[in-house]
């Protein structure tokens, strides 16, 4: 079985609060973004795992495909599998990349062993997993709060949207990322800000992490303000970044624009 986990932007993304867990309580909405990695699950004598593409830091074991898997063999008597993961979706630029295999991995086992558990039950697998990684299971656009594992339903929809994203590889650690920025209430209702024309999201729609990691990692400003200068009618971090995108609506592609050598850059149309 041959599966693309997709990666997603975020709309938005304010820290609102610290949880007695240790995590924040957030408010995104996050919508998919068709900037995919490749899984293959096939049933096997034994057990294995392939990583090509992408270098992905850790022990093969310590995948988030991987421990899918053994989250699901624990609670089902699920016989042994080949995975091949081929990495194309930049990690730690904000896109989720990580939390979509994972997601899809747990999709890929219920059709492949014909679990039938429906979306909700693979939402809780999902959870135990990773904070964004159930939004994948419906993999449509929601809008996230608490830890961002729980949704809303959005009357929002980017389809047939140009879309630029570009990944100036840095990698930012969540772990990082959260430790600079502080909590605050949020200036503006972010679902209300998005229900207007994309024209005004710039002055009421922001990524709370920008002001928290620009003043280190100046590049993010500027690509923003590139990605303005090219015509985007809204430009913005990814989640705790460190992909910044920007939504060209009324195009058919989004612009050129020169970049560095050794940038990573998905162009086309959500």
């Amino acid at each position: 079985m041959l599966v693309f986990p997709n990666a997603k932007l975020n709309l938005g993304l304010y820290i609102t609060g610290l949880r007695p867990d240790g995590f924040r309580d957030l408010e995104s909405v996050f919508v998919p973004l068709p900037w995919s990695d490749a899984l293959e699950v096939l049933p096997a004598e034994s057990d294995s795992l392939a990583l090509t593409g992408i270098p992905i830091p850790g022990e093969p074991h310590t995948n988030l495909c991987w421990r899918a898997y053994e989250l699901l063999r624990a609670d089902f008597n699920l016989s042994p599998v080949q995975m091949h993961l081929h990495k194309i979706v930049p990690i730690g630029a904000g896109l989720g990349g990580g939390s979509a295999d994972a997601a899809f991995a747990l999709r890929a086992l219920n059709e492949l062993f014909e679990l039938k558990m429906p979306p909700a039950k693979l939402e809780d697998y999902a959870r135990r997993l990773g904070s964004d990684c159930a939004f994948f299971i419906q993999n449509k656009p929601v809008f996230a709060h608490e830890k961002g594992d729980v949704f809303a339903p959005i009357s929002l929809s980017l389809a047939g949207v140009a879309c630029k994203v570009i990944y100036p590889n840095l990698h930012i650690s969540t772990a990082e990322a959260y430790a600079r920025v502080t909590p605050r209430t949020p200036r503006h209702d972010l679902r209300t800000s998005l229900a207007r024309p994309m024209e005004t999201w710039r002055d009421t729609v922001s990524n709370d992490f920008e002001d928290a990691l620009t003043p280190h990692y100046p590049v993010l400003g500027e690509l923003k303000a590139a990605l303005y200068e090219a015509g985007a009618a809204y430009a913005s971090l990814s989640g705790s970044g460190s992909a910044v995108y920007g939504l060209f609506p009324g195009k058919e592609m989004p612009p050129s624009m020169p970049v560095a050598s050794d940038y990573l850059v998905w162009s086309g149309v959500l």
